[in-house]
């Protein structure tokens, strides 16, 4: 004041040092999954549809499997061509003992069974490839009946975000689009780009806050993943791309965000306290 009085007092006070920017939230496609069936065939159901939450292991879609029909027939044909070879083994045996036969005849009987017995335990091996549990094997044997309907679960929990399933439709491995796609929502991606100027500051791992409009009051918080290694000739921006905790499940991909990131450790400097 014009008679030289202080105003305020000085005090020591730790100021952050953060940047500011905006972005749009999206999936974390790092826990994105495609989920295709390994072997081609006509669908048979669709269990889920856009917007479910799924758990790992739930059946997402069955098809009908040509190759699930041929495996399950040649397990039959090993189990009855393995039990014809022990019945012959065990006649060559006894005949032996009684002097009515050969050598010869038991060795060979012996080789013949132990052939059967490895294309029986290939034969099994095909078919838990296909899913199935030994339990449901055993009793394809012992009702000597095929079943063709090859299941396919999730690899992954999480939500259902596409689905280009029907009954009736033909898939094949590897064949966009795929039947169903899943993404782990626990954590999603925030992605920014920011001015050329402020590239310098972001480092991967640095803390990030999240705002979106549609929660006004919430805070998310996450880390930087990624921080782009070129910057845009046109724009003259730089991504950085972050992952952000979403427990609760409350953000959506494709809504604005703004977010500050912690870029250094707070400054501790004189403030004027009034």
């Amino acid at each position: 004041n014009p008679d030289g009085d202080l105003v305020g007092s000085l005090e020591s006070r730790d100021f952050e040092l953060f940047k500011t920017a905006v972005g749009t939230i999206d999936f974390n496609e790092n826990m994105l999954v495609q989920v295709f069936t390994q072997y081609p065939g006509k669908i048979i159901k669709a269990f889920f549809n856009v917007g479910d939450d799924i758990k790992q292991g739930d059946v997402l879609f069955t098809i009908d499997s040509p190759d699930l029909l041929q495996a399950e027939s040649t397990l039959l044909a090993s189990a009855g061509v393995l039990e014809l070879q022990k019945r012959t083994l065990a006649r060559v045996t006894q005949l032996i003992k009684a002097g009515g036969s050969a050598q010869k005849d038991v060795d060979q009987a012996t080789s013949d069974q132990q052939t059967a017995e490895g294309n029986y335990k290939a034969a099994r091996n095909a078919a838990r490839v296909f899913g199935k549990t030994d339990a449901e094997i055993d009793r394809i044997l012992d009702e000597r009946k095929v079943d063709s309907t090859l299941v396919v679960p999730s690899p992954i929990s999480g939500r259902i975000i596409a689905r280009n399933a029907a009954p009736g439709f033909l898939t094949q491995p590897g064949s966009t689009p795929a039947p169903y796609t899943v993404a782990d929502v626990s954590t999603m991606w925030m992605i920014a780009n920011v001015i050329e100027t402020d590239a310098p500051a972001y480092k991967v791992k640095q803390e990030v806050e999240v705002k979106v409009p549609a929660y006004p009051d919430r805070l998310f918080k996450g880390h930087v993943t990624t921080v782009g290694a070129t910057i845009d000739p046109t724009t003259h921006r730089q991504l950085v791309r972050s992952e952000i905790d979403d427990p609760e499940h409350l953000l959506r991909s494709g809504m604005f965000a703004s977010f500050k990131i912690h870029v250094g450790e707070p400054i501790r400097s004189l403030a004027v306290l009034a």
